[in-house]
């Protein structure tokens, strides 16, 4: 059959077309329509119980301070972990598989990929921190997670495969998360809303290369766009920078080695004696 309609090219385009306006398009308009539903209820006050209400208690939390992200590429050591138990840390994912080789734990931790949380789930559940911020995409009851805050995510187009990675910088996560292919990004968002005025990058590698060690610390888990991710959150990184920039926030790469260039590099070591800029050129990178 389908050996057969390809053909009448015409007929075949005209198929693949309905099709992909049947399963693909109209699902994401469903679903962007009513996140922005939801938005407006949220924002207009209509709704005032909504799940994101915590979240307005954090605003300017942090008014002025430092922060290290702490992401987990393959880059990131123990050691760079112990350095940090003084600074407000947030960081995601298996980082949680790190604790039975450090007493540092850090002081947010954030989550999004529905995958990735139900295979560290009972991790994530015995972490104590200061809070946990869980994106909207994983719906399962969040009730017994201590200090968890649920962010709305919008994945905007990136379920799909498109020509362009474009994506938003929210400065205000209980209007709105913005995807930027990574949970990075997302806590990037929030630590801005939180008031930190500079932000430190650790472990964000950006470097997907084709021998799957992506990660700190390896939990079987393979992003299946693996060969692209590096870029679309290099793409990501840059809306970020042009927010900070616009609104006196620095972001520095504290990353050993990796594939981001878009925020000036330090050295970790630099910055907790008080050096921070100091800068840092890694050849080859």
């Amino acid at each position: 059959m389908k050996n057969s309609l390809k053909k009448y090219k015409g007929i075949h385009f005209l198929i693949l077309l309905i099709r992909n306006v049947q399963y693909v398009y109209i699902p994401l308009l469903f679903i962007h329509v009513v996140f922005q539903i939801k938005k407006i209820l949220r924002v207009t006050r209509l709704v005032r119980n909504s799940q994101y209400e915590k979240l307005k208690s954090l605003k300017n939390k942090h008014l002025g301070e430092r922060c290290f992200i702490v992401a987990t590429g393959p880059s990131l050591t123990i050691e760079d972990l112990n350095k940090l138990k003084n600074e407000i840390t947030f960081s995601m994912n298996s980082i949680c598989l790190a604790f039975g080789e450090t007493d540092w734990r850090p002081t947010y931790f954030g989550i999004q990929d529905k995958g990735v949380f139900k295979k560290l789930e009972n991790h994530i559940f015995d972490l104590k921190c200061e809070g946990k911020f869980i994106g909207d995409t994983i719906t399962m009851p969040l009730k017994h997670f201590e200090n968890c805050f649920s962010y709305p995510l919008n994945l905007l187009n990136h379920n799909f495969v498109h020509k362009k990675y474009r994506t938003k910088f929210s400065k205000n996560p209980f209007y709105v998360v913005y995807d930027g292919y990574s949970i990075t990004y997302s806590l990037i968002q929030i630590a801005v809303y939180m008031g930190f005025k500079e932000i430190y990058l650790l472990g964000a590698d950006c470097n997907y290369s084709s021998n799957m060690n992506h990660h700190f610390k390896n939990y079987n888990h393979v992003d299946p766009a693996f060969l692209m991710a590096g870029d679309k959150m290099i793409c990501a990184y840059k809306e970020a920078k042009k927010f900070a920039d616009e609104h006196n926030i620095k972001i520095y790469n504290a990353t050993r080695g990796g594939m981001l260039e878009v925020f000036e590099r330090v050295e970790l070591d630099q910055v907790l004696c008080g050096n921070k800029h100091m800068k840092i050129v890694y050849a080859g990178s």
